[in-house]
């Protein structure tokens, strides 16, 4: 007779066997998206243009390296720009980032503590100042309309119903003319219709979402290069030409020298645009 588990008791289970060879069979996130890429025939360069993703932060991630992008966020929108640039879903990418490296918590929203210090205001006392002010403004109003409106009541009767006053003037009221109202403006087409002429304006703006974008002026001098979140716009100048790059061009409203561009983008799109100063016209 034996004491403890016999041997057969410390044999794995058969689900588990079966879990384990699901892990195995899956790869990793960063092998994934190395796969996907070379089964598109891309190169890191080719994916890093198309996405505006660093090269480094590209090879970084297919190595299952997530510490140059900078924390949850900017991870999750470097793998959901690559697994669209290499014709991925990156849902499922994203969840299993999500098992493996845990989602971090909601921070605590800070308004209701400063709310309910609204409500709760501090008792004060009087502000006997302040009803000092009030009664001296009010002592001067009717100090004010005793001398201005306190002439001979029957006069002001007469001349109210009609008849001539004692002084013998006319009672005749002279009618006063009305200043005509200035004309208001008519409203611009566009919040940027002012734009110079003599320069090419751009205005990008992220209203339902959010995109990396990239914009450089006529020299090739990079002037943004990073991510527009949502509700947030950037405005570019040159004297001749801006070029623009957009990751997610779906996500993104354009306003070039004042005049709204309609093109319809898809989402996900990566588009790479040139402006001059007789454009709206897509480059």
């Amino acid at each position: 007779m034996s004491i403890g588990n016999s041997p057969e008791d410390e044999r794995p289970f058969e689900d588990d066997r079966v879990e384990d060879d699901r892990e195995e069979a899956r790869p990793s996130i960063g092998r994934a998206l190395r796969q996907a890429r070379i089964a598109a025939g891309l190169t890191v360069d080719d994916i890093s243009t198309a996405t505006r993703v660093r090269i480094a932060i590209v090879h970084a991630i297919e190595a299952d390296d997530f510490a140059p992008c900078g924390g949850d966020v900017y991870a999750r929108g470097h793998l959901r720009t690559l697994a669209k640039a290499v014709h991925l879903d990156p849902a499922p990418l994203l969840a299993q980032y999500e098992a493996e490296h845990g989602a971090r918590p909601a921070p605590t929203p800070a308004a209701p503590l400063f709310e309910a210090e609204r409500i709760r205001p501090e008792r004060r006392g009087p502000n006997w100042t302040a009803a000092m002010v009030a009664a001296i403004v009010a002592v001067i109003g009717f100090v004010g309309f005793t001398l201005l409106g306190g002439g001979d009541d029957s006069d002001a009767a007469n001349v109210a119903d009609g008849a001539t006053p004692a002084n013998g003037d006319s009672a005749t009221p002279t009618p006063k003319s009305k200043k005509p109202a200035d004309p208001k403006p008519e409203p611009s087409d566009s919040a940027i219709a002012a734009a110079p002429l003599d320069k090419v304006t751009v205005r990008v703006s992220a209203p339902d979402g959010r995109s990396w974008i990239s914009a450089k002026d006529h020299n090739g001098r990079l002037l943004f290069d990073g991510l527009l979140k949502q509700g947030e716009s950037k405005t570019f100048q040159d004297s001749s030409k801006i070029n623009l790059v957009l990751g997610d061009a779906g996500a993104i409203d354009l306003h070039v020298n004042g005049k709204k561009i309609e093109d319809d983008f898809q989402p996900g799109s990566v588009e790479r645009l040139t402006y001059t100063k007789g454009d709206p016209e897509a480059g």
